[in-house]
């Protein structure tokens, strides 16, 4: 069994640095590591007096009643934005403290969009997500082939840690079970679980395929706008994340078919949707990554034109593409569409990406097919 919960994560660095200078939000998907990733930065456990979660009624209790612990520069505030009016609250508190207490808040959801009632906080705050495992973060420690196991037991840390296909799928209904009951209860006031439920389900055989709000409508038998919002909530939740498509001036661009991934790729049965899922979470992670910590601009799109070639992503930097990222289980030849994109738009770079070992430049166009973890490594994803 590998053991990683005491390695250091990814922004845990970044975290630190941004406390010193004001608070710091840290959202992202259920049991992707933030309360883990908080407890090492107090150096405890869920027993440390300076962590409080909002959903046990003594923290709340403590928190109403602002009973700090003595002695500690660093409290974290896990899940709090379930409180209706936690951020006038929180600004009074950091605004009499801010010289004296550092403030970590953990939430997951967009922090940034449950605001209830007015955003008391501009100014006072740095934001970051955590996403589940990449390559990077694991080559150190695993001597397997890293991206074949991201594969097998997803990002998240407690399957991957215990490499148990039994405890993956218990994990797996116990999280659905997280999000689909209790966030929609506390955060959306929402009674259609098991519509919602149903529409989770299928959304997973839909990834790799533009999303179609109508067929969805069809298949639930509910209004159009109410599927739409619908979506836009579980992506709030972090349960899934939508990419729209980048429109160059060269080629006819489809340009209002979103896709749609799965924070949990270990969702996508297919190996082939499966695995470029997991491309599109790492570079999410990436974008996320240098939004966050550099203050970059950043998106992930994808490439379709109206003859339906396509290729998977475009990375968007200050909004400029830089690269676009084709995705083959097998190191084949070059995907005609990527060779067709790469003449007719300006996007400077293309890869295509694989879990075979063939590694080459094409000879007359900037394309690079390469095996996967290589193209992580070199391009620095986090």
């Amino acid at each position: 069994m590998l053991n990683l919960l005491m390695t250091e994560r990814y922004l845990e660095s970044y975290i630190k640095q941004d406390l010193k200078e004001k608070m710091v939000f840290l959202c992202g998907p259920r049991q992707a590591g933030k309360t883990t990733l908080a407890f090492h930065l107090l150096k405890g456990n869920e027993a440390h007096p300076a962590y409080f979660n909002w959903d046990y009624r003594d923290d709340q209790k403590k928190l109403m009643q602002q009973e700090f612990p003595s002695g500690q520069a660093l409290l974290v505030f896990d899940e709090i934005h379930k409180f209706r009016n936690w951020r006038n609250w929180l600004k009074g508190i950091y605004d009499k403290t801010k010289s004296k207490r550092q403030y970590l808040i953990t939430g997951s959801a967009r922090l940034d969009f449950y605001k209830r009632g007015g955003d008391a906080l501009t100014g006072r705050y740095h934001s970051h997500r955590l996403h589940p495992l990449s390559l990077r973060e694991i080559d150190a420690h695993y001597k397997a082939s890293s991206a074949q196991a991201l594969l097998l037991y997803g990002g998240f840390p407690e399957p991957f840690y215990k490499q148990s296909e039994r405890t993956l799928r218990r994990w797996q209904n116990e999280r659905l079970q997280q999000v689909l009951r209790d966030d929609l209860r506390d955060l959306e006031r929402l009674h259609e679980v098991t519509l919602i439920a149903q529409m989770a389900e299928q959304l997973p055989n839909l990834v790799g395929s533009p999303l179609s709000i109508n067929s969805l409508r069809e298949d639930l038998q509910v209004a159009h706008p109410t599927v739409a919002n619908w979506v836009k909530i579980l992506e709030r939740l972090y349960f899934i994340f939508i990419i729209a498509p980048f429109g160059s001036p060269r080629i006819r661009a489809v340009k209002k078919e979103p896709k749609c991934y799965l924070w949990d790729w270990m969702m996508v049965k297919e190996p082939g949707p499966r695995f470029e899922n997991l491309v599109a979470s790492q570079l999410l992670k990436y974008c996320h990554f240098l939004e966050d910590t550099q203050g970059y601009k950043m998106e992930l799109r994808y490439l379709r034109d109206t003859d339906k070639r396509e290729t998977d992503f475009v990375v968007i930097k200050e909004g400029q593409p830089i690269f676009a990222v084709e995705c083959k289980l097998t190191d084949t030849s070059v995907d005609s569409s990527l060779a067709y994109f790469s003449q007719r738009t300006k996007i400077p770079q293309f890869y295509q990406v694989h879990l075979g070992t063939k590694d080459y430049e094409h000879a007359s166009l900037p394309i690079r097919v390469l095996p996967f973890h290589i193209f992580c490594k070199e391009l620095g994803l986090p």
